[in-house]
């Protein structure tokens, strides 16, 4: 038994969690990547890299096992979607409108990308720590654990369904805990789930507890999925009421004259986005991010100029967001406004 081994690894989601290898070191980097993905619950095609103290602490690619020290910090590089560069047949995509982003992991946060027939995938770092950045809907939905009196009424119901079949009719009281519960699970993911994910969710709900199965439903769940809905909705409105920017870009004052009904032209996350619409930071507001867009302009003139640019582009990060979901700017705008984004320094962070 080898010498057990301690390492920091940084996720996708811009988390960072320890890894325990108890045994110490895999003796090759694929079996360090099973052990990542096991022990980290990762799924896809990613890379690992590794913190280089020769370099600055810059992260490299890891392509040696002798890499990797206890006590290292390792991280996860997604390589489950194709990068695509724009080229010279490609120029006239600057007359198409920004579209939302293809956003995986907060370590390289799309700014924006525009559909295929003419993309430019550029990341950015987000805004860490930020309340609106999300993680990908799960492939399986995770169940949380709800209010102590309702967990108890659930494992009395439960041990009554397994002796003899009885369903339980939830009160008030335990239904509300559990759509409440379930609510913030969703939005720890998005705030508008369509019909299948909501399907996901209530499926989830039954096989995790076969007693609040709906006998009188084709799918056991549709009372629960219906009544998910409105709680979501209804939950909507609570953040609306707080700013959310995520539910506010949706208000009807933001919407054309003549089309302000709820359900026209519903701004939501189609791609997986974890921050489709973040908050700006706690000391910022539309004004200062504004201002400081235009102070951009300027530092780009400057020679030896690049650590303010990146700091300011990095702030500025949930301005560009509102600026391409709310207004959808065309290409050739965004990238006047925005040329930081297009330098060849920003492009490369999606390579790395």
């Amino acid at each position: 038994m080898g010498t057990p081994v301690i390492l920091k690894i940084i996720l996708t989601d811009g988390s960072s969690q320890r890894l325990t290898l108890s045994h110490g070191l895999p003796t090759s980097i694929d079996d360090l990547m099973v052990e990542v993905k096991k022990q980290c619950g990762l799924q896809g095609n990613f890379r690992l890299q590794f913190m280089d103290s020769l370099f600055g602490n810059e992260f490299l690619n890891l392509t040696l096992i002798s890499e990797v020290e206890d006590k290292g910090t390792l991280k996860v590089i997604d390589m489950s979607r194709p990068i695509t560069m724009q080229n010279d047949d490609e120029r006239s995509s600057a007359l198409s409108p920004v579209l939302e982003p293809q956003a995986f992991c907060p370590s390289t946060v799309n700014d924006c990308s525009s559909p295929s027939d003419g993309s430019m995938d550029t990341d950015v770092l987000s805004s860490c720590g930020s309340t609106s950045s999300r993680s990908s809907w799960p492939d399986v939905f995770h169940v949380p654990k709800f209010s102590y009196d309702a967990e108890l009424k659930l494992q009395q119901a439960s041990l009554a369904y397994i002796k003899n079949g009885t369903v339980l009719i939830p009160d008030p009281k335990l239904k509300s805990a559990i759509l409440d519960g379930l609510v913030q699970e969703i939005v720890q993911y998005k705030v508008y789930v369509s019909d299948k994910e909501m399907e996901q969710v209530a499926q989830s709900l039954i096989k995790k507890y076969p007693c609040l199965t709906e006998k009188w439903s084709s799918t056991g769940c549709v009372g629960w999925k219906t009544s998910l809905k409105y709680k979501l909705s209804n939950y909507r409105t609570h953040l609306r009421k707080l700013g959310c920017q995520e539910v506010t870009v949706n208000s009807l004052k933001n919407k054309p004259v003549g089309k302000r009904s709820a359900a026209f032209g519903v701004k939501k996350a189609k791609r997986a986005e974890v921050n489709f619409c973040p908050t700006y930071p706690a000391t910022e507001t539309e004004e200062s991010m504004e201002a400081m867009q235009k102070a951009l302009l300027l530092d780009l003139k400057k020679r030896n100029n690049r650590e303010v640019v990146k700091q300011k582009m990095e702030k500025t990060f949930a301005h560009r967001r509102h600026e391409v979901v709310r207004d959808a700017p065309m290409v050739e705008d965004f990238m006047a406004r925005w040329p930081a984004l297009f330098e060849v320094s920003e492009v490369r962070l999606i390579s790395c």
